[in-house]
């Protein structure tokens, strides 16, 4: 996600630094910077002079409680005590959220003003994250993204492509995404949007149940069907929402895929080319 919302960034005529680890992967339009998020002297010697925003897209290495708070507590700890040290005041940070920090499932509407009541590790570490960053003398805006799905994400594609997909058509399970390229043009959007919120929700226009995406994935594909079966019981436990995006694009953000629709057809298109 950041390596996208960069190259967006340096399209647009912005001077765009890539923090990694190893930055030797990063296209040559982004310069490389060499540090570690839970590293402080690390991140002290790569930072640059000067910062005018920063983006944290940083991603969990693994699904454990101990990744999470890794990237999601440790590293925006870290980086504004770095950013402190070195006496760089950006003037603005987005944080790449998700829509996990909502606890709520049994189907309802969610948008920012919605209780955000997190059941699972991954949702409270990130809500300690987006909670450092407001605390900070940074004005810091949360880009709640559901899931982001496009080339090179392609999970819940795979599954109804190989026959794993299924669900249980008695009870809906409704869930909410965004395109990979919609999620970085939302961030590049934000880094430049007068007085904006502190939260925004990054989902397309269309939740829907799995049943709906599958069953439309696999018509489109030209496969089976999905099976009816009890996988919806474990999805029930984690997420069961339907988000809106009406915040967001009441700032005039556009989506270049406002459902999935359009976001899985070509994707679907490249994958029975053979590509």
């Amino acid at each position: 996600m950041g390596t996208l919302l960069g190259l967006h960034l340096v399209a647009a005529g912005h001077r765009v630094w890539g923090l990694r680890r190893d930055p030797r992967s990063l296209p040559p339009e982004i310069i490389p910077l060499a540090g570690d998020l839970t590293d402080g002297a690390s991140l002290r010697r790569a930072l640059p002079e000067h910062l005018d925003a920063v983006a944290y897209t940083a991603a969990a290495d693994g699904f454990s409680d101990a990744a999470y708070r890794a990237a999601y507590v440790t590293g925006p700890a870290t980086l504004l005590q770095a950013l402190g040290e070195r006496r760089i005041a950006p003037q603005r940070l987005v944080f790449t959220s998700s829509t996990g920090v909502y606890g709520q499932s049994s189907g309802e509407w969610v948008d920012e003003s919605s209780p955000a009541a997190a059941k699972s590790f991954s949702g409270l570490r990130l809500l300690e994250g987006e909670a450092i960053f407001r605390r900070s003398n940074i004005p810091t805006i949360a880009l709640r993204l559901g899931g982001i799905y496009g080339p090179g994400r392609t999970r819940l594609l795979d599954r109804v492509l190989s026959g794993q997909a299924s669900y249980d058509p008695a009870r809906p399970v409704f869930s909410n995404r965004i395109h990979r390229q919609d999620a970085a043009r939302a961030l590049a959007h934000l880094l430049d949007l007068p007085n904006p919120e502190a939260v925004y929700l990054g989902v397309d226009d269309e939740p829907c149940d799995l049943g709906t995406l599958y069953s439309w994935i696999a018509r489109r594909a030209g496969v089976a069907a999905p099976r009816s079966g009890g996988e919806n019981a474990g999805n029930r436990q984690r997420s069961n929402k339907r988000c809106r995006n009406g915040l967001l694009r009441a700032t005039g953000f556009a989506l270049d895929f406002p459902t999935f629709r359009e976001g899985y057809a070509p994707l679907i298109a490249e994958r029975l080319a053979g590509c």
